[in-house]
Order: structure tokens, then C-alpha cells, then sequence
């Protein structure tokens, strides 16, 4: 059964809740735990959606796509290359993307994003899927000019507001083949699937998690298709992907 949940907020509280068609069915407690229906519902109309969970950390992968790594002009690796966003760059649906001044070219990147459920340490591959709570759509907004001239990824990859998620988490789907896709300003930028991953996603599970241990609302950006390019403020970029859902961001600009 395909369940998509959310989290919220109504100005006031904010709530994890679960999507019935046009409604929303609020949640008591922690959706990577124990929880249970509130008696409380609202219409999506009427509520702001969040990002739809909390990460202690975000692990990307790079160069997962070959039609990618050709566009950047890098070798296919033998092991995935992995790097972390902060917490502090997530940011939800509707949510403005900011092109801060220290950045000259900022670049979008669709990616489906891999939502951890359950504390996951040293897992076998096979057993991966156990340990994946749903998936939802990810942008590794990325200061492209710094990634170049630091020659490591930590500043261009970990601005505030870098890394928009949404606007649901859908779980009881099969994400081996899915479309990946960018439209800037309406315009198609991106054109992917997942089946074309270099590392699939149980394996990114297992190989990440030998590396460091992944805790609930964790997430795992697994790579974006080539196509990527540079955004301009008053720009809106939206990332589709197929059976999860559409996440749209503006691009603005601020003072400093």
C-alpha cells in the first residue's frame, strides 16, 4: 500500500501527518517510531508543508550517473563518492532558495532522496531495504564556482537553504526505475531514471552505513542525471520525480 506523509505546520503547531486524498490526517508522535492517529484533519489548502523530516545529516552522493560524470568531465569511480549537507540547509516545499553573495554560479540538481526509518549500522545489502522508511524529492543545490575552486565539496554543498526536500515522504513504491526530472522556469532541464544509477540504492545503504551510522529521518541524496545548470535569482526551479512527487523552490537574492 502507497502511504505519503508529511510534516506541517498551521501557523500555530506543527504536526507530522499522513495524506488522504485532499486531507490530512494528523499524527501523535514520532513517525520513525510509535505513533498514532490524532482525530485531527485538515485540507492541504489550508496548512504549510515543512520538509517532511528532520535529518541529523544528509548524505550525497556524487557522480552516480555516467551521462553526469561525463558532462563534468570526471572518471567513473570505483566506490561511490559521498559527502554530507548540514542540517541547516534544509529547507521545505515553496520554501526560497537563497543565491547568497559569496556565490557566483548556483546550480540545481534533481535527486531522489532515500529516508532512513531505523537506526542502521554495518548492514548487509540485502538487508538495506529493511532499514528504508520511504523516499521523497531532493535538490543538491550546489555553489558550482566554489566547488571548483576548493576542489572539495563541503562549502559549495552546505550553504543554508542548499538542500530543499518535498513536499511528501511516499513509501510501498518500487524506486529501481523511476523518472527523475528539472524544469527551470517551466523549461525541461533534466531527464533521468534511477535504474540508470551507477550504485543502486541498497548498496549505497550498505556501503554508506559501514561509513557512519544512519539514524531515523536520516536522508540519502543518491545522484542526479546530467542537465544540471545555473539558476538566477527570481528563477523557480522544480524537481518531479515519478510516483513521489513535484518540489518547487524560488531563487532570491539578499543584501550582504
Amino acid at each position: 500500500m502507497v502511504e505519503k506523509f508529511i510534516r506541517f505546520t498551521t501557523g500555530k503547531e506543527i504536526f507530522y501527518g499522513r495524506i488522504d486524498g485532499e486531507t490530512i490526517i494528523a499524527l501523535e508522535g514520532d513517525i520513525f517510531g510509535e505513533y498514532r492517529e490524532s482525530g485531527r484533519r485538515f485540507n492541504l489548502n489550508e496548512v504549510s508543508l515543512l520538509a517532511p523530516c528532520r535529518p541529523s545529516k544528509a548524505v550525497c552522493v556524487g557522480l552516480n550517473y555516467r551521462d553526469h560524470i561525463q558532462e563534468m568531465g570526471d572518471k567513473v569511480p570505483d566506490e561511490p563518492v559521498i559527502f554530507i549537507k548540514p542540517s541547516t540547509s534544509v529547507i521545505g516545499p515553496n520554501d526560497n532558495i537563497i543565491y547568497w553573495p559569496m556565490v557566483k554560479r548556483l546550480d540545481y540538481e534533481a535527486e531522489l532522496a532515500v529516508v532512513i526509518g531505523s537506526r542502521c549500522h554495518n548492514v548487509k545489502e540485502e538487508e538495506a531495504w529493511e532499514y528504508i522508511f520511504g523516499y521523497t524529492v531532493g535538490n543538491d543545490v550546489t555553489a558550482r564556482d566554489l566547488q571548483q575552486k576548493d576542489g572539495q565539496w563541503t562549502r559549495a554543498k552546505s550553504f543554508d537553504t542548499f538542500l530543499p526536500l518535498g513536499p511528501h515522504i511516499v513509501r510501498g513504491i518500487d524506486a529501481s526505475d523511476l523518472r527523475v526530472q528539472s524544469f527551470l522556469n517551466g523549461e525541461l532541464r533534466q531527464d533521468g531514471r534511477t535504474s540508470q544509477l551507477i550504485f543502486p540504492i541498497p548498496f549505497l545503504v550498505s556501503f554508506i552505513s559501514r561509513v557512519m551510522t544512519l539514524l531515523p529521518g536520516d536522508v540519502i541524496l543518491t545522484g542526479t542525471p546530467e542537465g544540471v545548470g545555473p539558476m538566477q535569482i527570481g528563477d523557480t526551479i522544480e524537481i518531479r520525480i515519478e510516483g513521489v512527487g513535484s518540489l518547487v523552490n524560488r531563487i532570491v537574492g539578499v543584501k550582504g
